[in-house]
């Protein structure tokens, strides 16, 4: 028998029990929309993540004080809450001669709480010096940032970011106006441009940053630096730059051995590949799942060619009776479940991509965050593939067993 009178007979066969071939290729439709979904939307969020991680500069590098201990991607201990001050002026000092490196911003943290007239809230503020705001991206839509002057002065003046401004200010324009940190009075002098959830999960919004020589002698009372933020200068290479970061650092250190760094150094590089590993896990084992939905799927293909094979046991004969071989009975059967399988992978696909794409529109029309629409191809050659081998593996042994039946056992039949 011709394969094109195999496919118009499986045709036929689907077409005659509509209702139970659409609700066989259910649970592979459910399957294949899983997995695109689930493929989908792990590409947003690693394409989400790349794009924050981006955001908050270009050729970045970071210094932390402390060694890593074990893996080179492992946290310092400075990043668990350890004190150490092993980075100082001289460092930013040393650092800046370097002709590898672009700016120098040193960092220090604290919490306290910031009061406004009647309106008062607990925020997180960074002393940083100048450097700081081009590094980092960071631009004013009201105001300006402050100077080196400011930061040689210990002027008292803050840049704050959006989500705070609206906190303690409302809609009034606070350049100018001055606020409570800790007990010390500081004239606002810029609010920064929302900026939204950093690649850390921080909120780039909610935070004050003021001269670091302030936050230093008259609010942390400490020396040193919690951490160091460089730019690199785009025509040298990151893995470079980050040797010869190391090389300056043991020598104002005095670390003759590299397993006794006293400090860590990180890339933009480092943290995309940190949060990529995890992004990438977290989609292979959602979209494991995904693929199970897809096992069930097909045997519940399997147990429905079974149950056709015993109610077409005497078309069977019949065709038999006729000449048909069995050869022709197992191509027929086959194609009827690689049919079913491919027509409801067709439909997952549409399916997966319709939900997806409600998704984005749901992210972007409800949420502040930068969610891109993405349908991997592979997604949907995979899908397109797994359906059909799905078919083909569950659909071997009911057409076997219809294959094998014998014309005259078969007639008999009732």
């Amino acid at each position: 028998m011709k394969i094109s009178d195999s496919l118009k007979i499986a045709i036929l066969g689907l077409r005659h029990a509509k209702m139970r071939s659409f609700l066989t290729m259910l649970g592979i439709i459910i399957g294949i929309a899983s997995v695109i979904i689930l493929m989908s939307i792990g590409s947003s969020a690693q394409n989400l993540i790349i794009n924050q991680v981006q955001s908050i500069g270009s050729n970045l590098i970071f210094v932390i004080p402390g060694a890593t201990k074990g893996s080179r991607l492992s946290s310092p201990p400075s990043a668990q809450g350890v004190i150490i001050k092993t980075l100082v002026e001289n460092d930013v000092t040393a650092l800046k001669r370097e002709p590898v490196i672009e700016k120098v911003a040193p960092e220090v943290r604290g919490q306290a709480k910031v009061v406004v007239g009647n309106n008062d809230t607990t925020v997180s503020y960074q002393g940083t010096n100048e450097d700081f705001f081009p590094v980092r991206n960071f631009n004013t839509v009201k105001g300006t940032v402050f100077t080196k002057a400011d930061v040689d002065s210990l002027a008292r003046v803050a840049v704050i970011g959006s989500s705070i401004s609206k906190t303690l200010f409302g809609e009034k324009n606070p350049i100018g106006k001055t606020l409570r940190l800790k007990n010390i009075t500081f004239r606002v002098v810029g609010v920064l441009e929302e900026k939204g959830i950093g690649p850390m999960g921080i909120d780039q919004d909610n935070v004050i940053i003021i001269p670091i020589t302030v936050a230093q002698k008259q609010m942390l009372g400490m020396d040193y630096y919690s951490m160091m933020t460089m730019q690199a200068k785009d025509e040298y290479d990151m893995k470079f730059v980050t040797a010869r970061l190391e090389k300056v650092l043991r020598r104002n250190h005095r670390v003759t051995d590299p397993d006794k760094d006293d400090f860590t150094i990180r890339t933009q590089e480092d943290a995309l590949s940190i949060l990529g590993n995890i992004t990438s896990v977290l989609t292979l084992f959602l979209t494991a799942i995904a693929f199970i939905s897809l096992i069930v799927g097909g045997i519940g293909i399997m147990n429905i060619m079974l149950v056709s094979v015993v109610e077409r046991t005497r078309e069977i004969g019949l065709r038999k009776a006729v000449g048909a071989s069995n050869r022709d009975i197992l191509q027929q059967f086959l194609f009827e479940s690689i049919m079913l399988t491919f027509l409801g992978g067709i439909v997952g696909i549409a399916v997966g991509g319709s939900v997806t794409f409600l998704v984005y529109l749901a992210i972007i029309n409800f949420s502040t965050i930068t969610w891109t629409f993405s349908l991997p191809l592979s997604s949907v050659m995979l899908a397109v593939a797994v359906s059909t081998v799905t078919g083909l593996v569950f659909g071997i042994y009911p057409a076997r067993q219809a294959a094998m039946k014998s014309p005259i056992d078969a007639l008999r039949y009732e």
